[in-house]
């Protein structure tokens, strides 16, 4: 499989809030995901001026930090401190500890980590639910 046929690590989760942005990270985020994930973002800011995020790990296997472009990062960080009320995290790893050397003190958004057995709990913090994948 070459680059243009990976399989992004980054994939929405429908919920029943429009102003939850839910997502799963598998496996390796590439700088490509990344930017799409930003991408993704903004277009969540465009339609909802505040927004809660449920990001599920599921078999992560680490960032490519070094790929990323720092003007990138500065923007995601400035619009996330501007839109984001909540965030949950669930499933190993626990990245919360670092995110709070991310922002500036004291933290503008509460986060809150879940391991991937009290998926339920993240979820009901959120106020919200997974819609069931159309068969």
């Amino acid at each position: 499989m070459n680059f243009l046929e990976s399989v992004p690590a980054i994939r929405r989760i429908e919920t029943n809030r429009s102003d939850l942005f839910a997502i799963d990270i598998v496996g390796h985020v590439t700088a490509a995901d990344a930017e799409n994930l930003f991408g993704l973002l903004e277009a969540a800011y465009a339609l909802h001026p505040q927004i809660d995020v449920l990001v599920r790990l599921v078999d992560h296997d680490g960032v490519d930090w070094t790929d990323f472009d720092p003007e990138t990062m500065t923007q995601g960080k400035e619009h996330a401190v501007k839109h984001v009320g909540r965030c949950a995290t669930v499933g190993d790893p626990d990245w919360t500890s670092h995110v709070t050397g991310f922002f500036a003190a004291p933290l503008p958004i509460e986060i809150r980590h879940f391991a991937a057995e009290d998926e339920a709990a993240a979820w009901a913090w959120l106020g919200a639910r997974e819609k069931p994948a159309d068969v």
